[in-house]
């Protein structure tokens, strides 16, 4: 109900062109609010979250949309825990 009755009601509502970006970029500042405070209180391994942080930073920093951010962060620490 929350995602669709906005959808609904402002569906046909044109946003000005900066709205427009902000609303872009939400989910990045929303994955970034997720993993950033993760990143600084792992107990066991540091390098993991940094690795993983900079694995999803560096996916982003290409445009890579929010999924396929997740998905390069979650491919690189599967390949960094097989080889550690």
């Amino acid at each position: 109900m929350p995602r669709l009755l906005p959808f609904v009601l402002l569906g046909r509502i044109q946003l000005p062109p900066f709205w427009q970006g902000v609303l872009k970029n939400v989910p990045y500042a929303v994955l970034g609010a997720l993993i950033i405070p993760d990143v600084f209180f792992i107990q066991d391994d540091v390098v993991f979250g940094a690795i993983g942080f900079a694995a999803a930073v560096i996916a982003a920093w290409f445009g890579a949309n929010v999924m396929v951010v997740v998905l390069a962060a979650v491919a690189v620490l599967s390949l960094y825990s097989l080889v550690v």
